[in-house]
Formats: C-alpha cells, sequence, structure tokens
C-alpha cells in the first residue's frame, strides 16, 4: 500500500496527474472515502489530466457519464445510490472496461470486490491539528488487486514520493 497526503487541491491535481501518466486502456480505478473525502475532487483532476476537456461532474443520479476526447476514453460512474448488486451488470461497466478506455468508480465499495482488479484509492479528510484553521487533509492509500498494476506498482510508487510525508 501507498499512504499519501494531500495538502491542498493542486496535492491532489497532482497525485491524479501521476496516476494518468501510467494508466492504460481496460485499466479500473476503484474510489472510496465518505461523503466530502474528495472523490468527485480527485475525479475531476484524474479526468482532466487524461485531457477531458468538458465539466466533470459526479453521475450520482444517472450512475454512469462517459467522457470522450481524452488521451483516453474515461467512464465514470458513480455507485453510491445502486440498490443492489445486480445493477451492477445492468450498467455494463465490464463491457466498457473490455472494449478500451478508463474506468473510474466513485464509491465502488458499495459492490465489494465484485469490480475486479485494478487500482484503489481510498481517501480520508484528516484536520490538521498542527494549524489555528482546522485545514484538511486527504489522506490517500492506494493499493491494488488482480494483476493489472503489477508491472506499474514500483513506477507509481516512485511517481508519487512527493506526497509520501504528512
Amino acid at each position: 500500500m501507498i499512504r499519501l497526503y494531500a495538502h491542498s487541491t493542486d496535492d491532489t491535481r497532482g497525485i491524479a496527474q501521476a496516476i494518468v501518466k501510467l494508466v492504460r486502456a481496460g485499466d479500473m480505478i476503484v474510489l472510496i472515502g465518505e461523503m466530502g473525502s474528495g472523490k468527485t475532487t480527485f475525479s475531476q483532476h484524474f479526468a482532466h489530466a487524461l485531457g477531458v476537456t468538458e465539466p466533470v461532474t459526479s453521475p450520482t443520479f444517472n450512475l454512469l457519464h462517459n467522457y470522450a476526447g481524452g488521451r483516453l476514453q474515461l467512464h465514470h460512474a458513480d455507485l453510491y445510490r445502486l440498490e443492489r448488486t445486480g445493477e451492477l451488470d445492468d450498467l455494463g461497466l465490464t463491457d466498457l472496461q473490455e472494449a478500451g478506455g478508463v474506468m473510474l468508480v466513485e464509491w465502488g465499495d458499495v459492490v465489494g470486490d465484485a469490480l475486479g482488479t485494478g487500482l484503489i484509492v481510498k481517501l480520508a479528510a484528516k484536520e490538521n491539528a498542527d494549524t489555528e484553521d482546522s485545514v484538511s487533509i486527504r489522506q490517500i492509500d492506494i493499493d491494488w488487486r488482480g494483476m493489472q498494476w503489477e508491472t506499474r506498482w514500483d513506477k507509481l510508487r516512485s511517481s508519487l514520493d512527493t506526497w509520501a510525508t504528512s
């Protein structure tokens, strides 16, 4: 696991950009975190780093937005309102992933391991006790399951070193 600390939106942008540099067609990025932890902000930075120029919003009510125009097509899903795991099949995420592009899934923990292999990005807002104004810091833990990121893991770790200290 890689543990990172984002002290600003610029840090979150840098982390997303570092991941995008290594992302490939067919990759799954699963975002996990409580409400307000920064999943949508991360998604926006990720999309823009991929080259998406249109506004990126959380697909909370539609469950899925597709964006073209970047280095790879982006499929952005939000599973927060998913009522049953069977709806996951109805969304066709696996088909979209296999067709190419990158799958970015907010609230991916709602369906457990049903999403299969991919990069797991867990975000948590932390209060900074070292300052008088309670500036929020994001703790970002990155892990992977399956084999997709095995050959890229060391390169990802070294590209994220800047944010590895609190």
